[in-house]
């Protein structure tokens, strides 16, 4: 992904978001993310929710679908206070560089 530097912390939000909402699974959060066009793999995404999970930020469970299994993951009340947290960051952010402010 271009710029996956600057934009691997969208991708973090974007997660966190949706795990604050409801479950989510890695397959529905790679579709998700291909929908606001970000072109995350596998092998991307998996880590970075095993990270946030090490982080405190989700909680993972398995889940038996068919003949496999699927973790599922919810945010944890850390996870939940870092989205609040960082939702008023990044209006502030928006603010200023949308914004066209200079200062």
């Amino acid at each position: 992904m271009e710029h996956q530097d600057l934009l691997s912390g969208f991708i973090r939000l974007h997660v966190l978001h949706h795990a604050v909402e409801g479950e989510l699974h890695g397959l529905w959060m790679i579709e998700e993310l291909a929908h606001h066009g970000y072109k995350v793999s596998a092998g991307t995404l998996y880590p970075m929710l095993h990270s946030m999970e090490k982080k405190g930020y989700l909680t993972s469970r398995t889940e038996r679908v068919g003949r496999t299994h699927r973790r599922i993951y919810n945010a944890t009340p850390s996870g939940v206070a870092a989205l609040a947290l960082a939702r008023e960051k990044a209006k502030e952010l928006f603010r200023e560089v949308v914004g066209g402010s200079n200062s």
